[in-house]
């Protein structure tokens, strides 16, 4: 790192970077190496979306917790620990779609291992990145979602065909004990003294309260209190951080729905095989990928230039987003060939990550001392939004296996699609609203 001369802080964005496309391999590659297994056991299709689902109940649960936890006692010790769970679950369950229990056991202590990773994640950057990079930063760490979901698609599939489903598990363990390395050895607390000017936005210092009888040295040589309470109440009642909830819950909903049953629609609406569909299957996660950097290097241009303030940008970059992914989702089950889907679907998560440059990045703006703990509050509810959309998708499509007896029929998905091109017509205009650039938790 020293012979490179590049900076600690590049170092940990690229790091986080690596951790959530890492994470996303897993979450893909279970959705792929369960559906390929639980079909060939002949799993209906509601059972399935009941497996698929309990990863965000264990997720859900520990959102909150994360926050408070890296709060507490720093996101970098408490990301290496979740990375170390998860993979040593994933290292020793076998995947087995008769043995019900043990998975749901498994995907539950996985969900609340990685529900520590974005809180974490949020309070290290809230950390070591400066205002004006942020919006990048938040982008190219987030887009590692994205990457990592287009390489599980384009990879794992061929996995599963030539080694079974069970060595997607121990892919997964493997890259999540090679990235908790690679942390260990790399990553580290930023020190208060690099970035004396930067205190004022909330950049460069500890996140980690102190008592409140301790006294914190001020850079003018004064000092000051700092109390250890966290403004619950505050936050539960801003009208721009439920803004962000109602977001957060949106994109996901619409990201684990596709996530979780794009490859059954490939598979059984369009009767394409994700084997024979070559590199094109993982279009959708690879535009997500592109769109969140473009995203945020159009915000962070927009606000460095001055062009538009910090909330315009990120309510411009938040409307475009929704509003074009909306469309794209409505119109998703109207195309039946493997090109129109993948060009639909593709341009729905495309621009559902431009829109994390609005958003997304919105903690560290008005709330860069409490990113973790805000991030929990709202990857919460995005976390709810995969318990309801993938269990409730699931159900949806054993009602319409009844009605039109398989799933090939365009009918049988309509709903599947529209509801979360709904969903982001609503969230659009509740971001429109309520939210704000400014800082309102100091």
């Amino acid at each position: 790192m020293r012979g490179w001369n590049i900076p600690r802080r590049y170092w940990i964005v690229i790091l986080t970077f690596v951790c959530t496309c890492v994470c996303y391999i897993e979450r893909v590659g279970f959705s792929i190496a369960y559906t390929i297994a639980a079909d060939a056991a002949g799993v209906n299709q509601s059972s399935k979306g009941t497996i698929l689902s309990t990863f965000y109940y264990g997720y859900a649960c520990s959102q909150v917790p994360g926050g408070w936890a890296a709060q507490k006692f720093g996101g970098r010790k408490v990301l290496l620990l979740s990375f170390l769970l998860w993979s040593s679950t994933c290292f020793l369950i076998p995947l087995d779609p008769n043995r019900v229990v043990l998975l749901v056991v498994a995907r539950l202590l996985v969900g609340v291992a990685q529900g520590f990773i974005f809180p974490s994640i949020h309070t290290v950057l809230a950390q070591w990145v400066p205002p004006h990079e942020r919006s990048r930063s938040v982008s190219l760490t987030t887009s590692g979602m994205y990457l990592g979901a287009a390489m599980g698609m384009l990879v794992l599939p061929s996995l599963v065909k030539f080694k079974g489903p069970q060595s997607v598990f121990l892919a997964e363990a493997i890259l999540g004990l090679s990235w908790s390395v690679l942390w260990l050895r790399f990553a580290s607390d930023p020190p208060r003294s690099e970035h004396p000017k930067a205190t004022a936005a909330g950049f460069g210092e500890s996140l980690l309260p102190l008592k409140a009888s301790q006294k914190a040295k001020m850079e003018n040589g004064g000092t000051a209190v700092r109390t250890a309470r966290i403004p619950w109440k505050r936050i539960f009642v801003s009208l721009p951080i439920w803004a962000i909830v109602v977001n957060n819950f949106t994109f996901h909903y619409a990201l684990y729905v596709l996530m979780n049953w794009l490859p059954t629609y490939f598979e059984q609406g369009l009767q394409l095989s994700l084997q024979e569909m070559g590199s094109s299957k993982m279009m959708p996660y690879f535009n997500m990928f592109i769109f969140s950097n473009i995203g945020g290097v159009v915000a962070d241009h927009l606000i460095t230039k001055r062009i538009l303030s910090v909330t315009r940008t990120r309510k411009l970059l938040n409307t475009v987003g929704f509003l074009v992914a909306s469309l794209a989702l409505i119109a998703l089950p109207i195309f039946r060939t493997s090109s129109g889907a993948v060009f639909c679907s593709s341009v729905a998560l495309g621009f559902l990550a431009l829109g994390r440059a609005g958003f997304a990045v919105n903690h560290m703006d008005i709330a860069p001392r409490y990113a973790g703990i805000v991030m929990g509050v709202s990857n919460t509810a995005g976390t709810l939004a995969g318990i309801i959309g993938v269990d409730l998708t699931g159900k949806i499509l054993e009602a319409a296996t009844t009605t039109y007896s398989d799933l090939s029929s365009p009918e049988s998905w309509r709903s599947v699609f529209v509801i979360p091109g709904l969903l982001c017509i609503f969230s659009t205009f509740v971001f429109l609203l309520f939210s704000t650039g400014e800082r309102i938790f100091d």
